[in-house]
């Protein structure tokens, strides 16, 4: 499956026009499906699609542990993609809906509400520490690895690291999905996050600040800035908060000990 397709062009510059090769990332659309029922569809890559669908059930809270899990049936036909997720418990319980929120994640969150509320009575617990060079360290693999970006300008990048070393790279058309491969990896093979931190491009917007949290992960860091909800939230549940991060420096909304020496 290719993710970018080639264009041939015309680029106004100084010179005046002229005729240029590009190449454009792939975009589909996954639609996602509970236990039948319809949940959300995601415009993405189509890469790790299964990842992708349960990392956003996770990050929403309609999927809570992976023995819940009875069956996911990916199938990428004429250009789209379904995830088919059954699930053992009921997700619709109680009469429970989807709320539907337009967030900055163009329009996909579906509990925003009730996410916030419950990451709020949260507090984040762990004895992880991570340097300054480490952290740029860190970032700087991110760039490196961003190929994709690199050839057409039209993606996002998230990873999950220790303060040592990157373990898992995912990049996207958006944030969100990015961030919600990992999740969906973590989940699906029970991977221990409490001492791990996230390290991504793109603007911290408080979704991608609940679904870091979701997972157990104590540090995140963007090489973009972060909105005034996600610094509050960050503040009130004790998440290390970076932002900003540029070759040389970077802006700390939030840090109750974790960054460690000069």
């Amino acid at each position: 499956m290719s993710d970018c397709f080639p264009f041939d062009i015309v680029e106004y510059g100084p010179s005046g026009p002229k005729q240029v090769s590009i190449e454009s990332i792939r975009e589909v659309p996954l639609t996602i499906y509970l236990n039948d029922r319809e949940v959300v569809t995601l415009l993405c890559t189509g890469k790790y699609p299964r990842h992708l669908a349960l990392g956003f059930l996770k990050s929403d809270a309609l999927v809570s542990d992976p023995s819940q899990i009875q069956d996911v049936d990916i199938r990428d036909e004429d250009g789209r993609i379904t995830a088919r997720v059954v699930v053992s418990h009921d997700p619709w319980e109680k009469g429970r809906t989807i709320q539907r929120s337009i967030t900055s994640g163009c329009g996909k969150g579906t509990n925003f509400d009730r996410n916030v509320e419950t990451i709020s009575k949260r507090r984040v617990i762990s004895d992880l520490t991570v340097s300054p060079a480490q952290i740029l360290a860190l970032a700087g693999e991110l760039k490196h690895r961003s190929t994709l970006y690199g050839r057409t300008r039209g993606c996002h990048n998230s990873s999950l690291c220790s303060p040592q070393e990157m373990l898992i790279f995912r990049e996207d058309i958006g944030r969100h999905n990015a961030i919600d491969m990992i999740v969906g990896q973590c989940f699906l093979e029970g991977l221990d996050t409490s001492d791990k931190m996230i390290v991504s491009t793109g603007r911290v917007a408080s979704e991608i600040l609940l679904k870091t949290v979701r997972i157990g992960v104590s540090v995140l860091a963007s090489t973009a800035v972060a909105t005034s909800f996600s610094v509050e939230l960050a503040r009130k549940i004790g998440l290390t908060l970076i932002g900003n991060i540029k070759a040389d420096s970077f802006w700390v909304y939030n840090d109750p000990g974790r960054i460690i020496g000069g």
